[in-house]
């Protein structure tokens, strides 16, 4: 059984497919779904497969893609005016991260979250799907030199 294209469809899944942020851009591989159904993943290009997205099995059924919990942090300024600052900081050491209204999630990291603190964050440890932004593009995934 293959899965060899994406699509964004809201009918029933045949199953799911938790995967961490890391995990969740490929290509070609042996896949085995959240209740044990086998396939190979065989997708012309890399892809990002975004929670919500379903891979199509060349049977027709769908997997859907689901966002596994990872250790996270959320950086809030004690000044909501710095976040762009604090979002400079982290993008000047290329690090991949969420950017949401009032805070910046990050990967769980107990020296970042220091320097975090120090530019005026309140930082919080805790576990989540992480669904970090995009490349410089707006699309795919950042160059990210963190692991």
């Amino acid at each position: 059984m293959k899965a060899t294209h994406l699509t964004h469809s809201h009918d029933t899944p045949a199953d799911t497919l938790t995967l961490a942020y890391d995990d969740r851009y490929r290509r070609r591989m042996a896949m085995c779904s959240d209740n044990g159904l086998s396939f190979l993943l065989d997708l012309a290009e890399a892809q990002d497969m975004r929670p919500g997205d379903s891979l199509v099995l060349d049977d027709g059924r769908t997997i859907r893609i689901v966002a596994a919990d990872e250790p996270l942090m959320e950086a809030v300024p004690a000044d909501p005016t710095n976040l762009p600052r604090v979002a400079w900081h982290v993008g000047n050491r290329h690090l991949t991260c969420q950017i949401l209204d009032d805070r910046l999630v990050l990967r769980a990291d107990k020296v970042i979250g220091h320097m975090l603190e120090h530019l005026g964050c309140t930082v919080t440890f805790r576990d989540g799907p992480f669904t970090p932004e995009g490349g410089a593009y707006g699309q795919g995934r950042t160059h990210s030199h963190e692991h």
